[in-house]
């Protein structure tokens, strides 16, 4: 087995969460697969093929962050479903 119980314990530890002994076992051989897909992975070829997730002819969809005033109160007041005076009714939120 790749990964031990005390490496499991340490990154349960990291993670902040609560294993058994039984956990320790179960998630230790998990991980060990887990690893092994990776290594799996660094013996494939990949000379030649071109990047796919970072490509540099991207452009930004974003729209320029730029000041704009803010709608006044009447009009935000337009959408609200309930309203008392000039506040915003909602549901009770606590008991």
């Amino acid at each position: 087995m790749r990964v031990d119980k005390e490496a499991v314990r340490h990154v349960a530890l990291l993670a902040r969460i609560g294993v058994t002994e039984q956990d320790l076992d179960s998630f230790g051989s998990q991980m060990s697969r887990i690893l092994d897909n990776f290594d799996l992975l660094e013996e494939v070829d990949t000379t030649g093929v071109e990047p796919t997730g970072h490509s540099s002819d991207l452009m930004s969809v974003s729209r320029s962050d730029v000041a704009q005033a803010s709608p006044s109160k009447e009009e935000m007041m337009a959408n609200v479903p309930l309203k008392e005076s000039d506040f915003v009714r909602i549901k009770s939120v606590l008991g």
